[in-house]
C-alpha cells in the first residue's frame, strides 16, 4: 500500500469518502472507537462539522458519529481507492 495516501482522519472534507487503515489509539479510547465500529477496512464519509469545526460528523456503518478532532488525527485513513 503507498503509504503517501494515508492521511489522518480529521482532513477528510465534508463528503470526501475513505477506509480506515490504522488506529493509533491506546487503552479505552481505542476500545471506544473500535466498539462504534471503527474498525480497518470500514469505510465512512464525513458529514459535517460543528461551526467551530470541533467536534466532526462521520457516516460510519449506516450511523452518524462524532468524534474529536483530536481523537480523529489520530486514525489514518485512505480516501485513494473510494
Amino acid at each position: 500500500m503507498d503509504t503517501q495516501s494515508l492521511v489522518p482522519l480529521s482532513t477528510l472534507k465534508q463528503g470526501e469518502k475513505a477506509y480506515v487503515v490504522d488506529l493509533e489509539l491506546n487503552g479505552l479510547l481505542r476500545r471506544r472507537v473500535l466498539d462504534l465500529g471503527i474498525v480497518p477496512g470500514t469505510s465512512l464519509q464525513c458529514v459535517g462539522t460543528a461551526p467551530a469545526g470541533d467536534p466532526i460528523a462521520y457516516l460510519v456503518r449506516g450511523t452518524v458519529i462524532a468524534l474529536r478532532s483530536e481523537d480523529a488525527r489520530s486514525i489514518r485513513v485512505n480516501s485513494a481507492l473510494v
